[in-house]
């Protein structure tokens, strides 16, 4: 048995943050000390190594649980099915519900259960909860979904991954120019065919990795220290990413009994363009060859880093068509793989 990836949608915020945005930043050191260069030094270097050039934010009245709702709804429609059908919904996130403008996140009761009573579910037994996995939550819940269903315990599940990184950002920290809002959906059900999941690997490094991603007070000493903002070891980070990711998703890749020549596109999380592009070449190194022109799609230029979402809504931009120079036909082989907070790693090869 397989499962299958029947429905996908994504919700994209309309609220437009570009780089020139950040020009009146003041932007600090980690011991509060400011830059000794202009904020137009700072950005060019950022763009250079993520390649983020925009952002999307949410709209102040929405939170992530809404963001997750109209992205359900969307893979709801695009699967075509009944939604009392739905035996779980998994929703994958970081920071709970921010509210615009305010410190505290709110997860009582979960986001699960409010995109749930959102789509007016009247069936009980639609079990609905969070996962915390970092960035790589998403997959991590279509695993999830893959052992509920191919145990019985399941016939289709909803799998959500939502952010509003925006709101946990400290605007003193550069690194803050690197995220980002969005939300994407999957329905997910036992494959009838040939298509679906072939093989997943996951895995957290919760040793010296733990803590690379973490929550930390301001670098502007004048404000609250008892406030937290989401923080990380940039280049601990990039180094983990490259060590480990590259060999996990070969690791995948062979269980599953696909040569890496039929691979077709590889949907990475969208967390660093550089990064993402090494990780890539050193996959492919792994094999003696070189990375295929156009097999890596990437959104991150004009979307940014949304976290859980990024995969999702890749993915669901793929299908669309709506990513100039890339297309996915019927038996294609793709790789989901992501990496982040724990730190976490996993990915799994699929066939369209």
């Amino acid at each position: 048995m397989k499962i299958k990836i029947i429905g996908i949608g994504s919700y994209i915020p309309q609220k437009e943050v570009k780089n020139t945005d950040f020009d009146k930043h003041v932007f600090l050191n980690e011991d509060g000390t400011p830059f000794g260069y202009p904020n137009e030094t700072v950005i060019k270097k950022f763009k250079g190594i993520t390649g983020i050039q925009n952002r999307r934010y949410a709209e102040d009245q929405h939170i992530t649980s809404d963001l997750a709702f109209f992205a359900a709804e969307k893979a709801i429609a695009n699967a075509n099915i009944d939604k009392e059908t739905l035996d779980y919904i998994i929703f994958a996130h970081n920071f709970g519900d921010v509210k615009s403008g305010t410190i505290q996140s709110d997860m009582i009761p979960s986001l699960a259960t409010r995109v749930k009573n959102k789509l007016d579910i009247k069936n009980p037994k639609c079990v609905a909860y969070d996962i915390l996995f970092g960035c790589p939550g998403w997959i991590e819940g279509v695993l999830q979904a893959n052992a509920f269903i191919k145990s019985g315990m399941a016939k289709r599940v909803l799998v959500i991954g939502a952010e509003t990184l925006s709101r946990v950002v400290d605007d003193h920290d550069r690194d803050s120019m690197i995220y980002s809002d969005g939300a994407g959906a999957s329905i997910l059900e036992a494959s009838t065919d040939d298509a679906g999941l072939l093989s997943y690997e996951s895995a957290t490094f919760a040793n010296d990795e733990a803590n690379f991603l973490f929550f930390g007070k301001s670098y502007n000493p004048d404000l609250d220290p008892d406030v937290k903002y989401i923080k990380m070891y940039g280049r601990k980070i990039y180094e983990f990413a490259l060590n480990n990711v590259p060999c996990a998703m070969k690791e995948c890749l062979d269980k599953s009994g696909i040569a890496i020549d039929e691979v077709k596109k590889i949907l990475i999380h969208q967390a660093n363009e550089k990064m993402d592009e090494a990780i890539i070449e050193r996959f492919y190194k792994l094999y003696g060859q070189t990375p295929p022109k156009d097999i890596m799609p990437m959104s991150i230029h004009d979307l940014g880093n949304s976290s859980v979402a990024t995969v999702p809504t890749l993915y669901d931009l793929l299908i669309q068509g709506k990513l100039e120079n890339h297309e996915i036909n019927k038996g294609d082989v793709v790789i989901f793989a992501s990496v982040g907070a724990g730190m976490n790693i996993n990915a799994f090869v699929y066939r369209y």
